[in-house]
């Protein structure tokens, strides 16, 4: 029996992209809610997804596995100037940071008010989560176990794209 409302043909959509991208995924029923991880060839090895379907849209949520210290006011402090200055030219997208525990998450939306989104659009949805992890990996992780202030994590990041370190291709901003 389901807890909350959600569009079926939006978890038909979702769940048809993961099935021909050949995706290992949960579907919870009772909520609306796709379960699955993806392995990162970066210093975050892996996310793992929440695909949230409402009944006129779809949230990403891509949740990292590493987390600040909540009980280090000065690791969390530079955390949350790190995910504040990497929002500011994000165009679909953002970090959340949870002070109460230190949790990161990289959330997407793709609004589906009067319309279907194609395959690519959901495609896009859920590979631009891991294109914002590959991008700002190195800066979450040097913040967590380098001690490294908010502004080197953020221009190293930079610099590993300007670099060519990394190909970030369009999830990039």
């Amino acid at each position: 029996m389901r807890k909350y409302e959600y569009s079926d043909e939006l978890v038909n959509l979702v769940k048809n992209f993961l099935i021909e991208d050949e995706w290992y995924f949960s579907f919870d029923e009772s909520i609306g809610v796709f379960n699955f991880e993806l392995k990162l060839q970066r210093k975050i090895p892996r996310i793992n997804y929440l695909v949230d379907i409402h009944e006129e849209e779809i949230i990403v949520y891509g949740i990292c596995p590493i987390a600040a210290d909540s009980n280090d006011a000065n690791m969390m402090a530079r955390m949350a100037e790190f995910l504040c200055r990497a929002n500011f030219d994000i165009l679909n997208g953002c970090f959340d940071f949870c002070f109460r525990d230190g949790e990161i998450r990289f959330k997407s939306f793709i609004d589906c008010q009067n319309c279907t989104p194609s395959q690519e659009v959901i495609k896009n949805g859920i590979f631009s989560t891991a294109g914002m992890y590959g991008y700002y990996a190195s800066g979450i992780v040097d913040i967590i176990f380098s001690d490294c202030t908010a502004m080197e994590a953020i221009e190293k990041c930079e610099k590993l794209y300007k670099d060519g370190d990394f190909k970030f291709g369009k999830y990039r901003m």
